[in-house]
């Protein structure tokens, strides 16, 4: 079985052709699964949506789809979701809405975005002098205990950082990256950066042998970046343009 793994489009359209399109040449997959977080961001919502809608992916729900979806249009919505919010058609923010916070995609292969119980707490990071490192391996396993025990792969994203991490006598943990936002700054208490370090959008492959995960790939596609960066700056996002020119948040 091979497993191809997207994750945190957030509205990057092109990044998202281009990760298709490198698919594609690699040949078929059994499964191709969306970690969520589809379409926030001052890019091109409704145009992602609408791909993804014809895909009709295993798909699982981001905290970004979330507010996306419920949170009220007024002063305190996140500017990135308001910009996806007024973009897409209401019947697209309900299905953003109706989508499942995990989703076991194949036997022992459990999806989500964020942590199994919780679509907007990290799972394998932790936050140290402003930027996101890897979690000490008690926390990890902690915040795994909600996983039926019998799962043999866990597949998140949330963090836009690609991870692989080998929990003994429990599951592997496989962060692909973000197809879409290389880069961000979050200001929620404690604030932090996330920063993949190139513009690239990256996506991951899973290959079983004997029923288990065996094989993995993180995928750094390149993509015409500078059309997306202008696209963000349009929109009034220059602190977004310079994550997508460089995939760090500030030169």
């Amino acid at each position: 079985m091979r497993i191809a793994v997207i994750a945190d489009i957030h509205g990057n359209v092109l990044a998202l052709d281009a990760v298709l399109e490198d698919l594609r040449s690699r040949g078929g997959f059994d499964i191709t699964v969306n970690l969520g977080d589809c379409v926030s961001g001052p890019l091109w919502p409704r145009e992602t949506m609408e791909r993804l809608e014809a895909l009709n992916l295993p798909t699982v729900r981001g905290n970004h789809d979330r507010r996306v979806a419920e949170d009220v249009a007024d002063e305190t919505m996140w500017p990135s979701d308001r910009y996806a919010q007024e973009r897409l058609t209401k019947s697209q923010r309900e299905a953003l809405l109706a989508l499942p916070l995990t989703l076991e995609v194949a036997p022992g292969v459990v999806a989500f975005h964020a942590r199994p119980d919780h679509d907007e707490k990290y799972l394998a990071d932790a936050i140290v002098d402003g930027q996101l490192v890897r979690a000490p391996f008690a926390a990890i396993r902690r915040r795994l205990k909600p996983l039926d025990p019998g799962s043999r792969l866990v597949l998140c994203g949330h963090s836009h950082r690609s991870e692989l991490i080998r929990i003994p006598s429990g599951p592997v943990v496989f962060n692909p990256g973000s197809v879409g936002c290389p880069a961000y700054d979050d200001d929620t208490p404690p604030a932090h950066v996330s920063e993949q370090g190139s513009p690239h959008a990256r996506y991951g492959i899973v290959e079983f042998r004997d029923g288990h995960p065996s094989r993995f790939e993180t995928i750094a596609v390149d993509y015409d970046h500078e059309a997306a960066a202008k696209q963000a700056e349009q929109a009034g996002r220059p602190e977004w343009a310079q994550a997508l020119r460089t995939g760090f948040v500030r030169d």
